[in-house]
C-alpha cells in the first residue's frame, strides 16, 4: 500500500489542448478515491498518467515515497482494472489469473495459492476451467479484478470498470468492490462519470471540471457543501434546483424571495454563512435540492410552504420526484451551462426547451403523496438546507 501524490501535475497535447490543469492532489494511503466528473474533464488522463501510461507535460507524481514521472508502468507497482476487461480470450480464468504473476517468474505453488485465494474472495472457483466467452459481463469483470488482486500491487486504478454492466449488475459489482477494498485495505483510485457511484464508493471524491479540480471531500461534504454551482449541480441526483432570487429584510428577519415565493432563512443558516449578509438587497442564486422537499401533509411544521403545480410525476416506489414549474427563467451562468452539456452526453444536444422561459424544478416526495400530473401540490422547504451563490463567480456563499 502507498499514497499517491499529484503536484501541480499538467497534460497538455499537441495544439495546446490542456487536459489536465495544475492539478494538486493526494490520495491518502489506503483510501478508495474515486476522481468523477463529465467528459472530457481529464479524470482518465489523470489516471492514466498515475499509471505512466500517459507523460505528464509538467509536475510531479509519487506513489509512496519514490517520484515516478520517469518509471515505466510496469516498475510502478500498481494494477489496472479497465472498463472493457481486456481479458485473453483463448486462455482460461485460471490461466488468466495466472498471466500476470506467470510473466514475474513466481513460483508455481505461489501463483496456485494466489489464484485460488483470488478466486474464492470473488466467487470464480467453479469458473476456473472456463474461457471468457462463457462467462457473463459481471464474471469478466470480477476475473479482471482478481488478476489486479493476485498481484498485490501498491494501489489499484480503476477506469470506468462497471460502465459496460447492466444497471442492476452495477449495483450489486459497488457493494463487491466497497467490501473487497475494506477487506484489502489497498490503495484505490477509481475513474467513473456517474456521480452515484461515486459518491456510494468514495472514501473522498475528487471533482473535476475542463482539467481543473473543483473540490475534493467525503461524499456527504460534497453533497451539504458544495464550493460552487458546478459541484452543487453535479452532485446529487435529481440535481438541485437552482433560481435567480433577492435577499431581503423584513417581517423580523431576512427572506429570500424568487417567482412569487417567498421563504424565511432561518438565524442559524445566517450564522453558518456570515457572508449571506452582504447579499441582502441584491440578488443571488438560490440553490434548493429534490430531497429538501416534501408534501406539505408529511412535513415538519416549521418547513416554508411552496404550492406549485405538477407538470409530471415519476412513482419510484419509495418516493415520487414532482416535476414542475416556477414562474421564473433557468440559471443561466457558465456552471449551470455546463452541467447541461453533460447532461446533453456532451454531443451538444440540449433538451428540449420550454416555450415560455421557465424553469423546470424536481421535488422528491413520501409515496405516500397523492399527488397527480395537472394537480396543485403543496409543498414544505427545508429552509435550514438551502444553497446561496454568487450569480458572477457561481462560488458558494
Amino acid at each position: 500500500m502507498a499514497k499517491i501524490v499529484l503536484d501541480r501535475v499538467d497534460k497538455v497535447y499537441a495544439g495546446g489542448v490542456k487536459a489536465v490543469d495544475g492539478l494538486n492532489l493526494e490520495i491518502r494511503d489506503g483510501e478508495f478515491m474515486v476522481l468523477v466528473g463529465p467528459s472530457g474533464c481529464g479524470k482518465s488522463t489523470a489516471l492514466r498518467m498515475i499509471a505512466g501510461l500517459e507523460e505528464i507535460t509538467d509536475g510531479k507524481i509519487s506513489i509512496g515515497d519514490q517520484i515516478v514521472n520517469d518509471l515505466a508502468p510496469k516498475d510502478r507497482d500498481i494494477a489496472m482494472v479497465f472498463q472493457n476487461y481486456a481479458l485473453y480470450p483463448h486462455m482460461t480464468v485460471e490461466q488468466n489469473l495466472a498471466f500476470g504473476l506467470k510473466l514475474r517468474g513466481t513460483p508455481k505453488s505461489e501463483i496456485k495459492q494466489k489464484v485460488h485465494e483470488a478466486a474464492k474472495m470473488l466467487g470464480l472457483e467453479q469458473f476456473l476451467s472456463r474461457k471468457p466467452a462463457a462467462l457473463s459481463g459481471g464474471q469478466r469483470q470480477r476475473v479482471a479484478m482478481g488478476r489486479a488482486i493476485v498481484r498485490q500491487p501498491q494501489a489499484f486504478l480503476m477506469d470506468e470498470p462497471l460502465s459496460n454492466l447492466d444497471a442492476k449488475l452495477r449495483v450489486s459489482m459497488r457493494a463487491s468492490l466497497s467490501q473487497l477494498h475494506e477487506r484489502l485495505g489497498v490503495t484505490t483510485v477509481y475513474v467513473t462519470h456517474d456521480q452515484v457511484e461515486a459518491m456510494t464508493l468514495g472514501s473522498r471524491v475528487c471533482v473535476l471540471r475542463e482539467g481543473r479540480l473543483q473540490q475534493v471531500d467525503t461524499p456527504q461534504r460534497l453533497f451539504d457543501n458544495p464550493v460552487n454551482l458546478f459541484v452543487a449541480g453535479f452532485i446529487g441526483s435529481p440535481a438541485m434546483n437552482f433560481v435567480y432570487a433577492d435577499l431581503v429584510t423584513g417581517d423580523g428577519g431576512v427572506h429570500v424571495a424568487f417567482a412569487g415565493y417567498k421563504m424565511p432563512v432561518p438565524v442559524p443558516v445566517l450564522k453558518e454563512k456570515p457572508g449571506l449578509r452582504d447579499y441582502v438587497g441584491r440578488k443571488l442564486i438560490l440553490g434548493i435540492r429534490p430531497s429538501d422537499f416534501e408534501d406539505a401533509s408529511h412535513a415538519a411544521a416549521d418547513w416554508a410552504p411552496m404550492s406549485v403545480r405538477s407538470t409530471v410525476t415519476e412513482e419510484l416506489g419509495s418516493e415520487i420526484n414532482v416535476i414542475f414549474t416556477i414562474d421564473a427563467p433557468p440559471v443561466d451562468h457558465k456552471d449551470t451551462a455546463d452541467l447541461a452539456d453533460d447532461a446533453a452526453d456532451g454531443d451538444g444536444d440540449m433538451a428540449i426547451p420550454l416555450t415560455d422561459n421557465r424553469a423546470l424544478w424536481t421535488a422528491r416526495v413520501n409515496s405516500r403523496s397523492r399527488v397527480r400530473p395537472g394537480q396543485q401540490v403543496d409543498l414544505g422547504v427545508d429552509t435550514r438546507r438551502l444553497h446561496f451563490f454568487d450569480p458572477n463567480s457561481g462560488l458558494a456563499l
